[in-house]
């Protein structure tokens, strides 16, 4: 079952995306791609690799892929000791070097907990040095696939949707899980499903109506949800959400694990919207209709005036890569 998810989700929106964008952002992107030369190491234990002519063993870069060879004295296997790191760049999309990589598997985390998927006998690890463990089988496959989708002439960070979600959890929301929460809680006010239009003119109107139509039923079921009736209102600054409200929905937020709060947080920030967020969480909202939700507004411009090509159908693709993957992190983090 999770591989049909994962095979549905990026064939309908991942593979989309690559079509539209890897254009464009090769032009961006391509110059950044290097060869992985060989660097002396003064450890003759370990063999490390690094892109951009950069220093493995240097406090002072992160912008190095670093691939560490299995200790010659270690009595470990070479699948235990050997290990690839991701530079600190790969979280902001740009190109990081070539693959370096044949075979792409996974395997048991080593202390059995979890699961680690491996370039060729190296175990992945996030930009933290980190070990990448996922909590079910099913995400490791997953991002084993992205990393098997990778060219030869450069691994394409922004088409790994699930591993930087991965890493997001792993490293981020354990540290700053209160900051992301009160983040998140200092929205809500703006959030996107309670700002009208004012329906007094006729470049309004139309778009007030559709939002009654399709935005409606969500707030009625964000009032069956958390047991109060949320407010709208046509000021982009916001207004004030019922006290009751406000807490139910932090206090949900925090009984939510890391895999959880990352994919809340990476959605309502695509969405600009915590309710469309929780809408997904809850199983209330699909892929499609979250998006319809979002780009409601921009979307009727759209008929009225046109499509901007290179610009609306770049923010469409970008979106729905974003909700989709962040839908599908969360199912694959769900344990059956």
């Amino acid at each position: 079952m999770a591989a049909e998810i994962v095979r549905r989700s990026l064939k309908a929106t991942k593979f989309t995306f690559l079509k539209t964008l890897t254009a464009s952002q090769t032009r961006i992107f391509s110059n950044l791609a290097t060869s992985a030369q060989p660097e002396s190491s003064d450890d003759p234990s370990s063999s490390s690799f690094t892109f951009y002519g950069g220093d493995p063993n240097s406090s002072t870069t992160n912008d190095n892929i670093i691939i560490k060879g299995p200790k010659k004295t270690s009595p470990l296997s070479s699948q235990d000791s050997a290990s690839v790191s991701m530079p600190m760049s790969f979280m902001t999309g740009s190109i990081v070097g070539k693959r370096f990589y044949k075979k792409v598997t996974t395997r048991e985390a080593d202390d059995g907990i979890g699961w680690s998927v491996m370039l060729d006998y190296r175990t992945l690890k996030t930009p933290s040095k980190r070990p990448l463990k996922c909590p079910t089988l099913a995400l490791a496959k997953a991002i084993a696939a992205e990393w098997e989708y990778q060219e030869a002439d450069g691994i394409r960070p922004f088409t790994m949707p699930l591993m930087k979600l991965s890493c997001t959890a792993l490293e981020r929301v354990p540290l700053t899980r209160q900051k992301i929460i009160d983040h998140l809680m200092k929205k809500f006010p703006q959030d996107l499903v309670f700002c009208r239009a004012p329906g007094d003119n006729d470049l309004t109107s139309g778009v007030r109506e559709r939002q009654v139509e399709k935005i409606d039923p969500l707030l009625k079921w964000v009032e069956s949800e958390f047991g109060f009736k949320p407010a709208v209102y046509t000021s982009f600054f916001g207004g004030k959400q019922a006290d009751g409200l406000v807490s139910a929905i932090e206090s949900l937020l925090k009984k939510m694990d890391d895999c959880e709060l990352a994919t809340i947080d990476a959605i309502a920030s695509a969405a600009h919207s915590l309710v469309i967020a929780l809408g997904l969480f809850r199983g209330r909202l699909g892929i499609e209709e979250a998006i319809e939700l979002i780009r409601l507004e921009e979307d009727l411009q759209v008929d009225s005036w046109g499509l901007v090509e290179g610009g609306h159908d770049v923010d469409i693709a970008d979106l729905k890569v974003q909700i989709a993957s962040a839908v599908v992190f969360l199912g694959l983090t769900r344990r059956v």
